[in-house]
């Protein structure tokens, strides 16, 4: 299913667009899934938008040991081997899950980031599968700078628990004020000098990105576009635990510890499971 191009494509640049790695089927249950989570929503929940015309883009996380849709696509469809293929690892254990759902016409753009050094794992082979259930376009879609994922600085990381207009007090909070030498590079400031990249994407299509590569942008809905999105990241070969003092987001620190995992661990238990082997 995967060229040695598209795996070297990945290895340089950080991020790769696979076309039709995922059946009707598949895309199918996701949407089914999505929709009665949006129903439920897990306590992690939060709106980071809403405007004047009650346009929003919601967040939540680590629904899938409760909305049977995603564990199923967790545990049986190609994204365990479609992350290990592309990192080329041996075995990926799987971490967690997260949906963006934005209201047609929504303005709000993703602040530029990377998701690894907010993550209680540390390590290169960490990945991210981002899939879109409708039809999205390069200008809508979350974009990348190609080779981030190598840039061997440490960034300041932007505070999400901002992105809270709702007020909502249950959220996690870390205090991120002393965790690196280098503000963001304003990306958004110069795409092209960046060589910011996008693509067009059809349901069933995905990109997979590096969790240290710079990214972000994604939003500016024409009126009569939403977007739902779909991610699952994915834990490679040289991944460990770690409890970070500079704080996390999500902090897994003390489920981990319920779970036996402490720093330094390799991924495991029923909480991180091992889904995929490369000799399988």
């Amino acid at each position: 299913m995967i060229t040695a191009d598209q795996i070297d494509t990945y290895r340089r640049d950080g991020v790769v667009c696979l076309r039709s790695m995922f059946d009707s089927q598949w895309v199918a249950q996701l949407d089914h899934g999505l929709t009665r989570h949006l129903e439920e929503p897990t306590s992690r929940a939060r709106v980071w938008d809403r405007d004047e015309f009650d346009r929003t883009m919601l967040w939540d996380s680590m629904a899938w040991k409760r909305i049977a849709e995603y564990e199923r696509f967790v545990r049986e469809s190609p994204a365990a081997e479609i992350a290990g293929t592309v990192m080329e690892s041996s075995g990926v254990n799987y971490f967690f899950d997260a949906v963006f759902v934005r209201s047609p016409g929504s303005q709000f753009a993703t602040p530029w980031h990377q998701d690894e050094p907010y993550w209680s794992v540390h390590g290169f082979d960490t990945c991210t599968i981002w899939m879109p259930l409708v039809s999205v376009r390069a200008e809508n879609a979350l974009g990348f700078v190609p080779g981030s994922h190598r840039w061997d600085r440490a960034y300041d990381h932007y505070d999400f628990g901002r992105l809270n207009p709702d007020a909502k007090s249950e959220i996690d909070r870390s205090d991120f004020s002393a965790t690196a030498d280098a503000a963001v590079p304003d990306v958004a400031s110069d795409p092209a000098g960046f060589g910011v990249m996008s693509w067009d994407m059809e349901p069933g299509d995905c990109v997979v990105f590096n969790s240290r590569i710079m990214h972000g942008g994604s939003g500016k809905l024409p009126d009569d576009t939403p977007l739902r999105v779909f991610t699952s990241k994915w834990l490679g070969d040289d991944v460990r635990i770690a409890f970070r003092s500079e704080g996390m987001d999500p902090d897994f620190s003390r489920i981990m510890t319920e779970y036996g995992l402490q720093p330094g661990d390799r991924p495991g238990t029923d909480l991180l499971p091992r889904l995929w082997e490369a000799s399988s």
